[in-house]
């Protein structure tokens, strides 16, 4: 409790207790004075905080308003005049233009503001920290442009008349030139990407030309402001052998600007982009998507958007970014630089690729959350994490878990997981068996036992089966036809001896036409009889000719006349099939053969002799490989051997055989092959002259006419077998 003391009473008090007194009222006057030091040092701390977090610029006032031609002006009122124009994005769907404002602050006193004037509908004024943006929300893209005066800027939105009215007509350019002097180009290259588009690659000497894009009919045209280039990039570039829309490249000096034309080919688009000193004009093909409606396949999904940025620091260019997709973007403290950047209607995620390359940067990307920092920083990182995982593994303990297999062979499993040259196992890792029961013992760590469990799940499976049945057609159609004749004449006197030789003899032995002289009683011929003509038809396949003869004789039988015709014809029409049939399990070979074995003698080493065969069989083998979408995949060895004729060294072989591989659908039949032989032949043995006499010139010559036709065909048809279904 405090007490007051007067003067009298604290006069009356001893010395000691007036010190006390004394010193206490000087420690609350102490005790005050710190206090209220501190007060204003912190007073005075705010007020400096205050001011120096106030930014050094403020907005004023946002008005808009329509001009001549259906344009829009948008004033922007600054309490101090800007010394350059804000940098802008554009966003297409939905249609926004947004300007950042940096050491700036809002100073309109609201945040929202309906305009809804020509496609401007509203604006939007957004502060955070010493920054403000401005978003304009449009109702379609439209070209704008820039430009300051005195303290005011003022946004030209162009309308159906053209260009805003205030605002100097000049054409659309792709970047502006802001120094004023003369530029060079020092390099022109042309690029094929993986996508299948043409990229021209222009390396500048600063990043400040201006460039102007434009499309003239089906052509591109891209001026570069004030530019110069060395006289031997001033050519024709022939670029049709990279497979691009892009077929021809011209580059020359016009004036004090340099044009470069690209011609194109086909549906195409293109976009344009500036990265610091380099200017890439991409030009890629437009691939019709016949599922889809007017659309085309594109790598980049993302919104598009419009940057122009000029020697910006790279952390500004990420934040735009990631306030435009919404990404929280954590970027790296190694992350540094400026970066001058020139997009138009560039999807976001290509936009994004674009500003990793150019700065050598790469990003991770977990949910809605995207690391940026150096490439190298990232390996490194990902190196870390992958050797932290090793170290884990060769210390977690190992356990051992049973796999019952159902289908698939315990002991080729092993071989999958033990294989020294692909392991699936970890060093750690064994696999034992058990045949008896078909079991797999497995011992590794509980993530590799979780990868084995998924492993066995998917290899442990019926096998479909597959049922190929093969057809062997062999058709035959023969002809033959052989015609012939013999002729003898036979003249003697009656009585004559042996001394007293025939007058005339032109013939022979008559046996073969029915008559021998031996069979008359008197008198007994003594003389070899002979034929003149001996043209005899010749038999087919064994068959003897039919033969007609004639004998002619008087009743002395001193004067004989023998003739005989003969003639054989034979046709032939023949059909084999043979049909082998064999089910096999998918990518397992199956073979199924019959025939006969031809047994032959063989010398030995020892000089003796063996007895080998030899098959003369119809085989079919096959190895069948079942598509996903349930064709068949088939490696098709067929042979259709026969026996042929015999040889010294015993009977030869007929062989025919195929060897191929086809591509079936489930249940059709295909012709793998054919062979179709013809064999035409004629021949003619005749006495000369004579066997040309007309009429009679037959009695002098024999013909053989042979016309055979063979023709083999093989049919394939594989069946996939419905696993559900039972034989019957």
């Amino acid at each position: 409790m405090n007490r007051s003391i007067s003067q009298r009473e604290a006069n009356r008090m001893p010395v000691r207790d007036r010190t006390v007194q004394d010193r206490t009222s000087l420690g609350w006057s102490v005790a005050w004075m710190m206090l209220w030091s501190l007060l204003a040092m912190a007073v005075a701390g705010t007020a400096l905080a205050q001011t120096a977090a106030q930014p050094g610029n403020a907005i004023q006032s946002v008005t808009a308003a329509i001009a001549q031609g259906g344009n829009v002006l948008v004033r922007i009122t600054m309490k101090e005049a800007p010394r350059v124009a804000p940098n802008g994005f554009q966003i297409t769907n939905p249609s926004r233009l947004s300007f950042d404002f940096p050491n700036t602050a809002n100073g309109t006193g609201r945040n929202t503001q309906d305009v809804a004037q020509g496609d401007l509908r509203s604006l939007n004024l957004v502060q955070v920290g010493d920054r403000t943006r401005l978003v304009l929300n449009m109702a379609r893209t439209v070209p704008f442009e820039t430009r300051i005066e005195g303290n005011t800027i003022i946004v030209a939105l162009q309308g159906a008349g053209g260009i805003a009215a205030g605002v100097a007509p000049a054409p659309t350019r792709f970047a502006e030139d802001t120094s004023g002097r003369q530029h060079r180009i020092l390099n022109i290259d042309f690029r094929r990407t993986s996508e299948g588009a043409g990229n021209v690659v222009i390396d500048l000497a600063d990043n400040n030309t201006g460039i102007d894009v434009r499309q003239q009919g089906r052509n591109i045209v891209v001026e570069f402001q004030r530019t110069q280039m060395p006289q031997h990039l001033q050519r024709r570039l022939d670029v049709t052998d990279f497979s691009t829309p892009v077929q021809f490249i011209n580059a020359q000096q016009s004036g004090e600007n340099v044009r470069l034309e690209i011609q194109p080919r086909g549906q195409w688009e293109q976009s344009a982009f500036q990265a610091d000193n380099r200017f890439i004009l991409e030009v890629k093909p437009i691939v019709e998507d016949p599922t889809r409606l007017g659309g085309g396949q594109r790598r980049y999904t993302g919104d598009k958007l419009s940057l122009n940025f000029q020697n910006v620091e790279v952390r500004a260019v990420l934040q735009v970014l990631a306030d435009f997709t919404g990404l929280n973007i954590i970027t790296s403290d190694t992350v540094s630089g400026n970066l001058t950047l020139r997009l138009r209607d560039v999807p976001w995620d290509q936009a994004m690729d674009i500003i990793l390359q150019a700065k050598g940067l790469d990003m991770r990307k977990t949910g809605n959350v995207m690391w940026i920092a150096p490439r190298d920083e990232l390996a490194t990182r990902d190196k870390l994490e992958a050797e932290s995982r090793q170290q884990l593994a060769d210390l977690e303990q190992v356990r051992t878990e049973t796999f019952q297999l159902n289908y698939a062979r315990a002991d080729a499993f092993q071989k999958i997981l033990t294989d020294p040259q692909q392991r699936v196992l970890s060093r750690r890792g064994s696999a034992v068996i058990d045949p008896r029961t078909n079991t797999l013992f497995i011992q590794d760590t509980p993530s590799k036992l979780d990868e084995m469990r998924r492993l066995v799940r998917q290899i442990d499976v019926p096998v479909r089966q597959v049922m190929i049945e093969a057809r062997v057609v062999e058709a035959a159609d023969t002809f033959s036809r052989n015609l012939g004749a013999r002729l003898g004449v036979f003249d003697r006197q009656v009585g004559d001896t042996i001394a007293h030789p025939t007058r005339l003899t032109v013939g022979g032995n008559l046996e073969a036409t029915g008559f021998v002289t031996g069979q008359v009683a008197t008198p007994i011929p003594t003389l070899v009889q002979s034929l003149g003509v001996n043209l005899p038809a010749q038999t087919i396949g064994g068959a003897r000719p039919g033969a007609f003869s004639v004998v002619v004789f008087n009743d002395s039988l001193s004067r004989f006349l023998n003739l005989e015709v003969q003639a054989l014809q034979a046709e032939g029409r023949g059909r084999i099939v043979s049909s082998p049939r064999v089910i096999t399990a998918d990518q397992i070979e199956a073979t199924i053969e019959q025939g006969t074995e031809i047994p032959f003698q063989q010398a030995t080493a020892s000089g003796a002799t063996a007895v080998s065969f030899k098959k003369a069989t119809l085989s079919l083998k096959v190895r069948p490989q079942i598509t996903p979408d349930g064709n068949v995949i088939m490696t098709l060895n067929v042979n259709n051997d026969s026996v042929g004729q015999n040889t010294q060294s015993g009977p030869a072989i007929n062989t025919r055989q195929i060897s191929t591989q086809v591509l079936v659908e489930n249940g059709g039949t295909v012709v793998i092959g054919g062979i179709y032989t013809q064999d035409s032949r004629q021949a003619v043995n005749k006495v000369p002259v004579l066997g040309d006499i007309p009429f009679v010139g037959f009695l002098f010559r024999d013909r053989s006419i042979v016309d055979d036709k063979r023709e083999l065909l093989i049919f394939v048809t594989p069946r996939v077998l419905n696993d559900r279904l039972s034989a019957r």
